[in-house]
């Protein structure tokens, strides 16, 4: 088998930012189920890349891209919380996840959401990162504190969360900021959080942190 590989150097994917690729396989003979067990073979070594590691994914405008490369499952036992929390939120959360269809037949919005409270470095972001290893979930990070984010592309990027990720938003405080009259900077309002997390548009489908 040839294997000619080519790279772009013009463009890339947007996704991952990484160059796009073309790969060519040549061989002899007319039978193709070689080149499908070639490309079986490379997505089961990828799945299994993939098993093991959190994603974390960051909101670029109206989309969410990988940020860096995946990273290693962190144990749920990795955090140190009173006893029985973390094992508490963890097993509330799977429940949560396989409980579609009973949200579906009562007509009640599909999400959930958790408050996590403490002084800075108490390890609430690093909780979330055990949670989502726990039950092998990725993670979609928001900083509500960014200067470009609105309550329209709050909004928008609640409703587009990519499937099997939990959302954590940072710096929820900075919607309780009082602006003066003529303060024209753009941000996230309180009521603008309000509507993203619980109002008519909100998504479904959806389990949230902050």
């Amino acid at each position: 088998v040839m294997v000619d590989r080519v790279r772009e150097q013009q463009t890339v994917d947007l996704q991952t930012g990484q160059p796009w690729e073309a790969v060519k396989l040549t061989a002899f003979g007319r039978d193709r189920s070689l080149f499908q067990f070639f490309l079986d073979e490379a997505h089961a070594l990828s799945l299994e890349k993939q098993e093991a590691t959190t994603t974390i994914y960051t909101n670029w405008g109206t989309e969410w891209r990988p940020f860096g490369s995946p990273r290693r499952r962190r144990p749920l036992h990795s955090v140190v919380l009173d006893d029985g929390i973390a094992e508490h939120i963890s097993e509330d959360i799977a429940e949560f996840v396989g409980s579609a269809q009973w949200y579906i037949d009562r007509g009640i919005p599909y999400r959930r959401g958790y408050l996590l409270h403490g002084v800075p470095g108490c390890g609430k972001s690093s909780f979330v990162a055990a949670i989502a290893g726990e039950i092998g979930y990725d993670i979609c990070v928001l900083n509500l504190s960014d200067a470009g984010l609105t309550d329209d592309r709050l909004s928008h990027a609640l409703s587009a969360v990519p499937p099997q990720a939990l959302v954590l938003l940072e710096d929820v405080d900075a919607a309780f900021v009082q602006r003066e009259a003529n303060d024209r900077r753009v941000g996230v309002t309180f009521s603008g959080l309000l509507n993203a997390l619980d109002g008519v548009a909100a998504g479904e489908e959806r389990t949230l942190l902050m």
